[in-house]
This record gives C-alpha cells, structure tokens and sequence, in this order.
C-alpha cells in the first residue's frame, strides 16, 4: 500500500526528531545508519554526516551541530559564498550549514534555515548561540511553502533534503520565488541515474534514509529548468547506492 503524502512527511518528521535528540545527547545520528531502514545496499553512514567537513568546520562548529550532520555533501563549500549575502539553507537541521555559512558571509551578511521539526529547531538555536553566532535565524516551515518574502535572498543551499520532500515542483518554485533576480543554488542531494525506475531506487534503500526519495539527473534538470532556473549543473562526487549519487547541483535565477 503507498503512504499518503501527510503519512510519508510524518514519517520523515519523526525520524529526525529522533535524530535530534540524539545529537542534543551527544550521540551521532548519521542520515544512513543501519538502522534507519536504509537496506543492506547501502554502508551504515558511508557518504553522509560530519566526515565530509574539513577538520577546521567540524572544529568551529559546536558538537551537537556536528553530530547532527545528516546530509551527504558540505554546500558551504560549493555555494562560492560572499561577504555580505544574504544564504538560506533548506532543512537546516542542527544546523551546521548556517553557522558556516554565516562565518564565511561575515557580519554584513545573514544566514537563514527552514526547518519543520521543532526538535531541530530548538537544537540549531541552541548551537547557534554555543557558537555565539547572532548573523543567522531558524524559521519554522517546509521547505515546499518557505516563510520568507519573494526576491530575499541571494543563494540557497540545501544538504541531503529536497530527496526527501514530498512535492519536489513546489520546492523548486518556492527556490524561484525567494531568490533575487541574478541569485543561485548550490546545494548537495542524492540523485538517481536516469535509467532507475521509483521500484528500483526504493529498493536501494528507505525514503527516510535518502534514498527512495531522490529524484534522477534528468528529472532534476526538467524541474529547475520549469520554473525558469538557467545554467543547471549536477557534478556528481561520490556513490551512496547502486546508481545512486551525491551530487552537487548549481543553478542561476535569471536576472
């Protein structure tokens, strides 16, 4: 039987409040760990989580922002971010994305992150003032209906999340939305070769794990370029799965 879409983004919910609680504990909650269902084909923890930082990010950050590191790649480091700009990070869990990105846009800059689970809310807010970070601020919401104003940001980036939305069309208008005319996206997500049908992705391993969820090179390319994204690029880095890749995807809103 297929889960509902309010199913399937409660399920999503309560996995990472658990993830949370976890990292607030001092214990690790990696995105592919053996026992979140991911299947045999995937190795516990391998291409996700903290180990895909520099020693100098794992060391700035609070503990608990580390722990929590859930996502297959570092955006921060793709993003080419700048003095000065405004970055959202889209499902920002503990958040380790905006307290980097708020360190390399410097105090003229901002840092934002959605995220709908309070668990992780409360933890990001709670690393944020560890790391006596002031330049960032955690919104609640989903990342398919963002509580910021059209044209508000300058970049977004985003770690392992939008595989697992629940309405990926409406995730890329929403990028669309509130980026500036001129802005960008450099972000980190697992995508699927063209040639694995849903079936098979999911046989690769769980919706919560990253993996069923993903969507593949071609499917990611057709939706940012429907709602007017340019210079769309996937580099992929490294295997998780069976044909199945993080990968780095760049992309402009036009001016």
């Amino acid at each position: 039987m297929t889960e509902t879409t309010d199913a399937l983004r409660e399920r999503v919910r309560t996995h990472y409040a658990n993830a949370a609680a976890a990292a607030a504990s001092g214990g690790t909650a990696d995105c592919c760990r053996a026992d979140c269902g991911c299947g045999d084909t995937v190795t516990a923890g391998e291409g996700f989580g903290a180990a895909l930082y520099s020693l100098d990010e794992q060391g700035w950050v609070p503990d608990a922002a580390r722990l929590a590191s859930l996502g297959c790649g570092n955006p921060t480091a793709v993003a080419e971010l700048r003095e000065g700009e405004t970055v959202l990070d889209l499902g920002s869990g503990g958040g380790i994305d905006v307290l980097l990105s708020a360190r390399r846009v410097g105090p003229s800059g901002f840092a934002y992150g959605v995220d709908m689970i309070d668990e992780m809310l409360e933890l990001a807010r709670r690393n944020a003032a560890e790391a006596g970070v002031s330049n960032v601020e955690f919104l609640k919401g989903t990342i398919e209906a963002l509580p910021l104003p059209d044209d508000s940001v300058d970049v977004i980036i985003s770690n392992c999340v939008i595989n697992l939305s629940v309405d990926k069309p409406a995730v890329f208008a929403e990028m669309a939305r509130v980026l500036k005319p001129g802005g960008r996206i450099g972000i980190s997500d697992i995508v699927a070769d063209d040639d694995l049908t849903p079936d098979e992705r999911a046989a690769r391993g769980s919706y919560v794990g990253c993996i069923a969820g993903a969507l593949s090179f071609s499917e990611y390319r057709g939706g940012l370029a429907a709602v007017g994204f340019t210079d769309v690029e996937l580099q992929p880095t490294h295997t998780v799965a069976d044909g199945m890749h993080s990968t780095i995807i760049r992309a402009t809103r036009p001016r």
